[in-house]
């Protein structure tokens, strides 16, 4: 969504309707539908935060659909290519914006707590070795239900073509570690990628 603001109890945050326009044009998978975000509460669970963090703020929201691994990993090197410009574009204005990449996603839903941590272990250990391609298999091929497994890819494609040398476990959870119910958990992972 490249016209819109997203409103919270600590107030309003604009997109970046520059920086969005521009990946619309430069990919045509892409297109403006306020309906895949309606349903979708990833922004507003981490808006608060960011708000929390930074005076001013611009967000490009974007919903992914796909499982398709081209799409992903285009998005990915488009998101690049646009960030790269964008950085370009601030040191020869003398500015000093910094961009920030997102992907959120839960980990394995709705198994038990030793098949969910065996899953997501699998997951965690691609995205940690910074493996795109290698999320998306794992991903794929042992039935792990990570609901944004798809941005991750496209993330950690764009974090690598701009220059991230590695990714760091914040921590990781199931949902049983707070509920004590271990048969049905959901699991939880921080990850940072520099």
């Amino acid at each position: 969504m490249a016209n819109t603001t997203w409103q919270t109890p600590l107030g309003e945050v604009a997109a970046d309707a520059d920086m969005a326009a521009r990946l619309l044009r430069r990919f045509p998978a892409l297109q403006e539908d306020s309906a895949a975000h309606r349903a979708e509460h990833a922004i507003e669970v981490q808006l608060p935060f960011l708000q929390a963090s930074r005076a001013e703020l611009k967000i490009v929201p974007i919903a992914i659909g796909t499982s398709d691994f081209g799409v992903l990993r285009g998005l990915g090197e488009t998101l690049a290519d646009v960030i790269a410009d964008h950085h370009e574009e601030d040191q020869k204005a003398e500015r000093q914006a910094k961009v920030l990449i997102i992907a959120s996603s839960d980990m394995n839903h709705y198994e038990s707590d030793t098949i969910t941590r065996i899953k997501d272990h699998k997951a965690i250990e691609r995205a940690l070795a910074m493996d795109a391609r290698g999320l998306w298999e794992v991903v794929m091929n042992e039935d792990i239900s990570m609901c944004g497994f798809g941005p991750t890819v496209a993330m950690l494609t764009a974090a690598k073509l701009l220059g991230a040398t590695s990714a760091t476990l914040v921590k990781y959870a199931t949902s049983g570690d707070v509920s004590g119910d271990y048969e049905s958990v959901v699991g939880y992972a921080g990850i940072i990628v520099e």
